[in-house]
């Protein structure tokens, strides 16, 4: 973030280990050119994996795999190593991992020719690469994912000596080993196919955005349409993350950039300081679940789903619109209980004033939205919307050049009919690439062209080190989704889903709720999502929860997790910010964030909310019908939660008139007879004593 509250010095933000991050720059010396050339190198093979692509998948992965190992020890042993021996020990070893990688290209055909009889050399290579990747992952994110791994692996090499039914009949060394590491279901499964095509390019789409000013326009655009309201500081940070949530999936990243400019400001403004980290951390976590880009996770789910990525966005809209109402919601209430102002006009920039200017930045983002809903892939769609963005990035660098404004716009309304003139047979990836490789060409030539592509040359590297954290955890989680393949223990805890279900739909959600939380509380969201949809999802949908929903139901409560002490991982960003203590921080988070832990409770019961089939009131109603009435009593619910979360609506609750709220609300969450009825009366109550109160406490205490 550029902008700063007057008087406040950009906050550093450290961490016990690199999964949040490393790190400026590449590290000393040589060390750091090397380091820089290989992100930049592993950048362009993403690229023509992106756009050009002929090579076989299995090849993709393994050089995937290779680059991030490499990358993942060298980065390492360039911030962390006190000698030069030891740094060149750590690339030595990372190259040993990208040597694993390439032995899948090396050997493809002969792979293949060999599957299921693996030689010495296979098996070798195939141990190594295992223990490449836990120790990678180690490094990188400390031990809790490789020890909940690792138990998976003593499951599958020792399981067989467990009494039944936690038992299976055995495999040999070398089954697993093959299984693991040269299979579609170990290491080179789903989540590592979507990490070496899907989540790198839409990092770099992200990245090259917000180096395009993207996170400055939504901030003037933020401060202009909320900063004078009621409590606006707080209203800025939730409208803010969420738009950053549009081209950025990771909830962290959003909290210590976003969180740079409106903790401080919210602090400013009379808010309390862990519950201004609360509110972004809260915020910024919902970046995970707001279309288009919506993380890593989004991706993974259409690929295991087997559904278009469009679909999954469709799924996702109206929850996350919910999550960020209830938000904004929560931080108006809080600011009407203790008598919070809004800021002063002459401290707000004009929102019109911010789109005016810089307006052509919203065009990538919508090009993207355009191409996924028309069933292009978001592989396509993804390069397409990235090589817009550099032709604007370009653009505006070479215009800058121009001291006529006329001359400025006959050169964007020449580009523009170049780009349509080579696009009239169909939108193609090769024409595009030739216009921005000419762009490139201007650029090297004019003074300003030339700093913008060392930016964009140095947006490629970056976005290298930031595919770091989630390519490995994609690789590492390989082994519980291997093991479950091979071992079949998933029926198992199916099973028992399916037994609980059976007696009780609620209690089944609750169990897959509390595992999720219990797993995130350790690692990311990413492989939280992975391990309870492989666990629980099928479950669920055995149970008739659409399929979309009860994936949609685990990944909700993976990012819930970020926010719930005692990691809370989110509060844990925001706290060296708002010089907080972070289970302070997470213990408001989760107060904020009260609809998120209730969302997928709605949707579950009531499928239209993400405009499935399968809603109770749809035969009634009609999709739409159904669809409305959902998204009524969903907005009902959430609003009697903060009501309930805040203790205020127009006077300060009572401890009955916050327990009537809260019946109402569990009233329009449940299925029963008569429980929406009551819902809506108790709701109805309590708002009208609310209203009959106002006049005789106008003015809350503060």
């Amino acid at each position: 973030m550029q902008q700063q509250v007057e008087g406040e010095q950009p906050i550093k933000v450290e961490f016990d280990n690199f999964e949040h991050g490393f790190p400026e720059g590449f590290g000393p010396g040589a060390w750091g050119h090397l380091a820089y050339a290989i992100g930049l190198a592993f950048a362009v093979f993403q690229l023509y994996v992106a756009a050009f692509n002929y090579l076989p998948s299995q090849v993709v992965r393994g050089v995937h795999v290779g680059f991030l190992i490499l990358l993942t020890f060298g980065l390492i042993g360039n911030f962390t190593a006190k000698t030069d021996f030891g740094r060149a020990v750590s690339w030595i070893v990372g190259a040993a991992g990208f040597l694993c990688g390439l032995y899948q290209w090396i050997f493809y055909a002969d792979l293949i020719a060999r599957d299921g009889d693996p030689t010495n050399m296979d098996l070798a290579v195939g141990t190594l690469l295992a223990v490449l990747i836990f120790e990678g992952t180690r490094r990188l994110m400390g031990a809790a994912l490789p020890l909940m791994c690792g138990a998976c692996l003593l499951y599958w090499f020792f399981g067989q000596y467990l009494p039944s039914p936690f038992n299976h009949r055995g495999y040999d060394f070398d089954q697993i080993v093959t299984h693991l590491s040269f299979g579609t279901e170990g290491f080179y499964g789903v989540p590592i196919y979507v990490s070496a095509t899907y989540i790198f390019l839409f990092i770099l789409f992200g990245s090259f955005l917000e180096r395009a000013g993207m996170i400055q326009l939504f901030t003037d655009v933020s401060l202009g349409l909320f900063g004078r309201t009621r409590g606006g500081p707080a209203k800025v940070a939730v409208f803010a993350s969420g738009m950053m949530g549009t081209i950025s999936g990771s909830g962290v990243a959003n909290v210590v950039t976003v969180g740079q400019f409106t903790i401080p400001l919210m602090i400013k403004f009379g808010y309390r300081r862990a519950f201004a980290a609360g509110v972004e951390a809260t915020a910024s976590m919902g970046g995970q679940i707001m279309p288009p880009v919506m993380g890593a996770v989004a991706f993974i789910m259409a690929e295991t789903l087997g559904v278009p990525y469009s679909e999954i966005v469709k799924a996702a809209v109206i929850p996350a619109i919910l999550y960020f109402a209830s938000a904004f919601w929560m931080v108006h209430l809080e600011a009407g209980k203790h008598g919070l102002v809004g800021m002063k006009r002459s401290e707000i920039p004009s929102a019109w004033k911010a789109l005016v200017a810089r307006w052509y930045l919203v065009l990538p983002l919508a090009a993207l939205v355009y191409m996924l809903f028309e069933g292009f892939t978001p592989l396509y769609a993804g390069s397409m919307g990235l090589a817009l963005t550099v032709a604007l990035i370009l653009g505006a660098s070479i215009t800058l050049g121009f001291s006529n404004t006329v001359v400025r716009y006959i050169f964007w309304i020449g580009l523009a009919l170049v780009v349509a003139a080579v696009s009239r047979h169909g939108i193609e990836i090769v024409p595009v690439a030739s216009v921005v490789a000419g762009l490139i060409v201007i650029a090297a030539i004019t003074r300003g062209g030339r700093a913008t592509l060392k930016a964009c040359r140095d947006s490629l590297a970056d976005s290298a080190k930031s595919a770091l954290t989630v390519g490995m955890a994609c690789a590492i989680v390989g082994t519980i989704i291997g093991m479950m393949t091979q071992t079949g223990v998933g029926t198992i805890f199916g099973g028992w889903i399916i037994g609980l279900g059976a007696k009780s739909l609620f209690l089944a959600l609750i169990m897959t709720m509390l595992l999720s939380i219990l797993l995130g509380t350790g690692i990311p969201t990413i492989p939280t999502y992975i391990i309870t949809a492989a666990l629980a999802a099928p479950a669920l949908a055995k149970l008739g929860v659409p399929l979309i929903a009860s994936h949609m139901f685990a990944f909700y409560y993976g990012i819930m997790a970020d926010l719930s002490p005692p990691v809370a991982l989110a509060a844990l960003a925001a706290a060296p910010i708002a010089k907080e203590n972070p289970d302070k921080i997470g213990w408001e988070a989760m107060r904020i964030a009260l609809a998120g832990y209730v969302i997928p409770f709605i949707f579950v019961y009531s499928p239209a909310l993400m405009l499935q089939a399968g809603d109770p009131m749809q035969a009634q109603l009609g999709f739409y019908g159904a669809v409305a009435l959902a998204t009524f009593k969903a907005l009902v619910a959430i609003a009697l939660f903060g009501i309930v979360a805040i203790g205020f609506l127009f006077t300060r609750l009572t401890f009955i008139e916050i327990l009537v709220a809260f019946g109402a609300a569990l009233c329009l969450l449940g299925d029963f007879p008569f429980s929406d009825t009551a819902g809506f009366t108790l709701a109805a109550a309590v708002v009208l004593w609310q209203w009959r109160q106002r006049p005789r406490n106008a003015v809350a205490a503060a």
